[in-house]
């Protein structure tokens, strides 16, 4: 691990951490010298990563729940009391992706997604942003996707809860900019995961037949934006959904 480096001794709270962006985020956050708390729903999902993160000298915390539950963002929260540490930089990226044609959605599907990706993501940023506040200092990071600003047809439930995000993130930013919390979204698009590698050959090719760079993004690429946003490098940006789609939205 870096002995200094652009997060040096930041606690950082990394939620979906156990694969994807989330784990590239934590990887390049940890190698940069954070302190990195991975969230994931259950702590044995979280072992591989936190295993690699150790061996590499990081310090590294697990607290798995559900943020879908805000009563257990509550008791997350108490724990994160328990141990002494005040997080001073969050990443909303806990989320899931259902795929439904508009005459299909059923009201327990809208339920879940957005108790997730939306509701979730206010929760937690309520929870960790009293840690900030008390600091006068902080970086939250909201995960919000190119389906939320462009759209794309079955994502109807999915892309609306993104693009909840980007009115959270623009008044979480307004509202916090007076102790000095930054809140910014990121808004990926076609990124190499696990999530996207289930895609039909077909529907891989559409995709990508809408990026003028005709490449699918890294998760990599989109943990250095967050790097970006984390660090003192960006401490004059706030309320921006930064778009990473390698031209799909233009």
């Amino acid at each position: 691990m870096a002995q200094s480096g652009k997060l040096q001794g930041k606690i950082t709270f990394v939620s979906g951490a156990s694969r994807g962006i989330g784990a590239a985020i934590a990887r390049l956050f940890a190698a940069e010298g954070a302190v990195v708390i991975l969230h994931a729903k259950t702590a044995e999902s979280l072992t591989p990563i936190a295993e690699e993160l150790t061996a590499i000298g990081a310090e590294v915390h697990l607290l798995p729940f559900d943020v879908s539950n805000n009563e257990a963002i509550k008791a997350a929260t108490k724990e994160l009391i328990h141990w002494g540490l005040a997080p001073d930089v969050l990443v909303n990226n806990a989320g899931i992706m259902k795929d439904t044609m508009l005459g299909l959605i059923q009201p327990a599907l809208v339920q879940e997604v957005y108790q997730t990706n939306a509701f979730g993501t206010i929760y937690l940023t309520q929870a960790l942003a009293r840690f900030m506040m008390k600091k006068k200092q902080g970086s939250i990071i909201n995960l919000s996707s190119a389906i939320g600003t462009k759209g794309f047809a079955g994502q109807v439930v999915y892309g609306g809860s993104k693009a909840a995000i980007a009115g959270i993130t623009l008044s979480s930013a307004k509202e916090l900019a007076a102790y000095n919390i930054r809140v910014n979204a990121i808004a990926p698009g076609f990124i190499a995961t696990e999530l996207t590698a289930s895609l039909s050959e077909t529907k891989r090719q559409q995709t990508l037949d809408t990026i003028k760079l005709k490449r699918p993004g890294l998760p990599e690429e989109v943990a250095q934006l967050a790097l970006f946003l984390a660090s003192d490098q960006s401490a004059y940006i706030t309320g921006q959904v930064i778009g990473i789609d390698g031209g799909m939205c233009i």
